[in-house]
């Protein structure tokens, strides 16, 4: 076998080994990193750094184990030069007046949402039950923004315990430290994951149908520009925010307060919403009409918690600069009159009635 053809095979044997964990290794990073584009250039990262040492490689430890060891200490590495990634709500201070002016602040590293849907994120059918469901709800915006507030290793150390499910043995020997210093930084990311979040901890324990029922109603009511309709669906102590603003606002009154006084929308007809899937959460491409044209183009990506009572507990209202390019990372078109009629990952299939074309 010739030099050439030797390192083909070999190519070609660490693709097949490597590639089924690639989204999964992309969730992890995501996990470290709060953006899904920084996680995606480091696990391109984690791939090279995989190939180049895979010929080293003894397989005494699984092939998703080595690849998890690998995208940690890359992640650890490019945290030491970042700031961490909140939502407005993670900024401190009260919620804000709905009346005030809002304020944008693109100088914060903003966290960012995640495309896809919780099976893309999670292990295969053979992996410990526990892990599936740790892997599924360690996605959520919620669990990502309250790791925001912890120091890079008590972050990794959390990851791998608790959503990988890794053994303390593991966890050091990934991290060259000790198994007391691992039970150590986890006692502490723990405490202080705890006190992460100004909202209380929301359920998605909603039927099929009941969660149906309340998406649609939530494109209904944006749709036709019905704002006391909107107002309805929310919980007491639900939570509006939009980064890059640096407000949030709290309770469906002043969520009301805010659209009222804020939103472009005048009419029925202003928004269109499609449906995707962010953070293994339902989640909609908000298309707004433009006054010049009278096209509907990206605006905002909701991304939505929904409470155990049929209510809406959380929107993150994500704006960016290139929001065309955000919608079609989430599998969303240009424009919502080039959707095709499709079925959305989960529960929350089609859930608009209509699409009107204004």
């Amino acid at each position: 076998m010739t030099a050439t053809s030797a390192s083909d095979t070999s190519d070609a044997e660490f693709l097949e080994v490597t590639e089924p964990f690639r989204r999964e290794i992309l969730a992890h990073c995501y996990r470290m990193m709060g953006s899904h584009h920084d996680a995606e250039d480091l696990m391109q990262e984690t791939f090279l750094r995989a190939w180049r040492g895979y010929e080293g490689f003894d397989q005494r430890a699984s092939v998703r184990t080595w690849l998890h060891k690998i995208a940690t200490n890359t992640c650890l590495t490019a945290l030491g030069s970042r700031q961490r990634r909140p939502l407005p709500s993670g900024l401190g201070g009260d919620a804000f007046d709905p009346t005030d002016d809002l304020l944008q602040n693109h100088e914060v590293p903003w966290l960012e949402p995640f495309a896809g849907t919780v099976d893309e994120v999670s292990p295969g059918d053979d992996a410990d039950p526990a892990y599936v469901v740790g892997a599924r709800e360690s996605i959520r915006l919620a669990f990502i923004a309250a790791l925001q507030y912890l120091p890079e290793r008590q972050r990794a150390v959390l990851i791998l315990r608790d959503v990988l499910q890794w053994k303390a043995a593991e966890v050091a020997d990934t991290l060259g430290v000790t198994t007391a210093t691992v039970n150590s930084l986890l006692q502490r990311a723990r405490e202080q994951l705890k006190n992460a979040s100004p909202q209380e901890n929301s359920s998605t324990e909603l039927d099929d149908e009941s969660q149906r029922e309340l998406l649609a109603k939530y494109v209904s009511a944006f749709e036709r520009y019905d704002v006391n309709a909107i107002v309805d669906l929310f919980t007491d102590k639900a939570i509006w925010e939009m980064p890059p603003f640096t407000g949030w606002y709290q309770g469906p009154e002043s969520i009301g307060t805010l659209i009222r006084g804020n939103c472009p929308a005048e009419k029925d007809g202003d928004q269109i919403l499609l449906p995707t899937v962010a953070n293994g959460q339902p989640a909609f491409g908000l298309y707004m009409r433009e006054p010049a044209d009278g096209v509907h183009r990206p605006f905002q990506l909701h991304v939505l918690d929904l409470d155990a009572g049929g209510k809406v507990a959380h929107v993150v209202a994500f704006f960016s600069d290139t929001m065309e390019a955000d919608f079609a990372r989430f599998g969303l078109p240009a424009t919502p009159y080039d959707a095709p009629e499709r079925t959305a990952p989960s529960a929350f299939h089609r859930v608009g009635d209509s699409r009107r074309t204004g």
